[in-house]
C-alpha cells in the first residue's frame, strides 16, 4: 500500500492527542482550494509502503498517542481496513479524514471498530457543492448517508468547512445548518493560500464574516468553533 506523505508529529490533526498524520494519494474531487493538490493522483510517487509506516509507528510507541489518516481521500483505498487493523494492533487509536462520499467504506470501518474518530468535510450548500468540489454533477445522497452515519455517535466526530470568500455566503451556512442539524461539533476553517493550492486567486473571508456564519449554524449544532481566524 502506497503512503504518499507522513507528518511525524502533530498537535492539530488529531485533537487532544500527540499524533502523526499519514497522507494517501488519490481523490475523487477537485476542490479549487485544495491544499494537497500534489496528492490528487493515486499513482504519484510514494514516500513509503505500509510496512515502513508500521515500523515507524512501532518505534514511536509511548511517544505518539494516535494516528490521523488523510489525503486525498483515504476511503478510496480498498486495503485501508487492513492497515487500520495493523495500526490498532500497535495500540494506536485511529482518526480518519474523509470527504463523505464513501459511506459504505466508512460504515465498514466503524462497524469493525477500526477507527476511533472521524472528521468529515462539508464543502458548501447542496446547490454550490459541484462548483466547490470542482465537479459538474454530484449525487449528494452518499454525503447525506455519511452525515447520518456519523451523527449516530458511535465514534467521536466533527464536521468542518474550509471557508473561502469566493465560494461562501450567508445562504451557504443556512443550508449547511440544515444539513448537519443535531451534530456534536462543527468547525469553520479559514482558507489559507499556499503554493500547493489547486487554483490561484482565492481569498480568505474576514473574521467578521466567519463569526457571523458561525452564529448562523450555532443554534442547530452543540459546538461551533472557528479555526485559523485572526
Amino acid at each position: 500500500m502506497k503512503i504518499h506523505g507522513l507528518q511525524k508529529m502533530t498537535l492539530l490533526d488529531y485533537p487532544g492527542k500527540v499524533a502523526c498524520t499519514v497522507f494517501f494519494g488519490g481523490c475523487d474531487l477537485r476542490c479549487p482550494f485544495c491544499h494537497n493538490s500534489d496528492l490528487l493522483d493515486m499513482n504519484a510517487p510514494a514516500l513509503m509502503d505500509e510496512n515502513e509506516l508500521l515500523s515507524f509507528l512501532k518505534k514511536r510507541q509511548g511517544l505518539l498517542e494516535g494516528v490521523a489518516l488523510t489525503g486525498g481521500e483515504p476511503l478510496l483505498r480498498p486495503d485501508l481496513p487492513d492497515l487500520c487493523r495493523r495500526i490498532k494492533e500497535l495500540g494506536y487509536p485511529v482518526k480518519l479524514d474523509t470527504n463523505g462520499f464513501h459511506p459504505g467504506a466508512l460504515k465498514q470501518l466503524i462497524d469493525s471498530g477500526l477507527i476511533d474518530a472521524a472528521a468529515m468535510d462539508i464543502k458548501n450548500s447542496p446547490e454550490r457543492y459541484p462548483a466547490t468540489c470542482g465537479r459538474e454533477k454530484l449525487d449528494l445522497s452518499a454525503l447525506r448517508d455519511s452525515i447520518a452515519l456519523l451523527k449516530e455517535g458511535r465514534i467521536a466526530y466533527e464536521f468542518r468547512t474550509t471557508v473561502i470568500a469566493e465560494f461562501h455566503d450567508d445562504d451557504s451556512f443556512y443550508a449547511i445548518r440544515d444539513m448537519i442539524a443535531g451534530a456534536e461539533k462543527y468547525f469553520l476553517q479559514k482558507f489559507t493560500d499556499r503554493d500547493t493550492v489547486l487554483f490561484a486567486g482565492l481569498h480568505a473571508p474576514s473574521k467578521e464574516d466567519m463569526l457571523r456564519w458561525a452564529d448562523i449554524v450555532r443554534p442547530a449544532v452543540k459546538e461551533v468553533s472557528l479555526r485559523g481566524a485572526d
